[in-house]
């Protein structure tokens, strides 16, 4: 089925919507959106994407001087400890004035599997610690193409299923951007075909579903988007593959059943060149019966929910709800 019948079958609104349990319209993107998307255009985002080639050097010098995953950025009120698990290094976050009944968060960085971590990351995890007063469970998880699919997919829903046991009956949501929405479903695809429990929810911010980024209108949108562009994210996910296929289910879930699953609430923007997969994953869960909200803004880029900006801060304002 094409993304505009898809859509449609979603009755789609020009001016942002929300798809699922509640639905609304949103107004024309804000001013401060307008202008975030002219300052992304001159970063090198997207140069950093621009082809195959660029990949390879940005992963060869990242080789040479690996980048830091400390917590930079995290903020005040929130304790942070470093643990190592599986070989992992893995961080838990909680209320510097206690965490005893706090739910749980497991958060996935994006960086489109070949970037570490970053301090925009570390704010919305303290920013979540802090407001939804929950405990964050941040796997260091290894990049390619030193390590690929095959181990990290089966290592995060390893860490994801100790943490679903260790838990009780604490609510445990799973919360991705990117690439880490990518890994988030994966892993629950993962956890589901060998019988385990499911988390909460997964909110997947901007989620990477489909490695293969072959639909013909994504050559479209990759005109307008200002971060991302198609000949690097195909070598990034060649490089995550590895020995797999890059339509394989553990680097794109979208090719993998979704009944079963956790309920699901998915942000995307239509400047961003992957929300036809967004659009899609939303179709097919709602098929076999996941309650889906989508939450598709118009002219909004990659990760917009974790800008500061009116739509970014509204996502997570709707984020702190479902986590708390």
């Amino acid at each position: 089925m094409s993304v505009a019948r898809l859509v449609a079958a979603f009755q789609f609104c020009p001016g942002g919507c929300v798809f699922g349990a509640r639905a609304s319209r949103d107004p024309a993107p804000s001013l401060q959106s307008r202008l975030f998307n002219l300052l992304l255009q001159q970063l090198p985002y997207k140069a950093q994407l621009a082809s195959a080639e660029a990949v390879q050097a940005h992963v060869q010098k990242l080789a040479l001087a690996p980048a830091s995953h400390e917590p930079i950025g995290v903020g005040g009120g929130v304790e942070v400890i470093l643990t190592k698990m599986g070989g992992w290094p893995v961080y838990y976050t909680a209320p510097a004035s206690g965490h005893e009944g706090c739910n749980y968060v497991m958060f996935l960085h994006g960086g489109g599997y070949i970037n570490e971590i970053v301090p925009a990351h570390w704010r919305f995890i303290g920013e979540m610690t802090r407001k939804a007063r929950i405990s964050c469970v941040v796997p260091i998880y290894p990049l390619a193409p030193r390590a690929t699919a095959k181990d990290v997919v089966p290592a995060t829903a390893e860490l994801l299923r100790m943490l679903l046991e260790d838990a009780g009956d604490a609510k445990v949501t799973v919360v991705g951007n990117s690439a880490g929405a990518g890994l988030a479903l994966a892993a629950c695809q993962w956890l589901r075909d060998r019988g385990h429990r499911q988390p909460s929810r997964m909110l997947l911010i901007s989620p990477a579903a489909d490695a293969s980024v072959g639909r013909p209108e994504q050559m479209a949108i990759a005109a307008r988007d200002p971060i991302q562009d198609i000949p690097g994210i195909v070598e990034a996910a060649r490089l995550y593959a590895g020995e797999l296929e890059v339509g394989h289910p553990f680097v794109s879930p979208l090719n993998g059943s979704f009944r079963g699953l956790a309920p699901m609430t998915i942000f995307s923007g239509t400047r961003d060149l992957l929300y036809p997969d967004s659009v899609d994953l939303a179709a097919r869960a709602r098929a076999v019966g996941v309650p889906i909200e989508l939450h598709l803004l118009r002219e909004q880029p990659h990760n917009f929910a974790l800008m500061p900006t009116p739509e970014g801060r509204r996502a997570r304002a709707i984020i702190l709800r479902e986590v708390a």
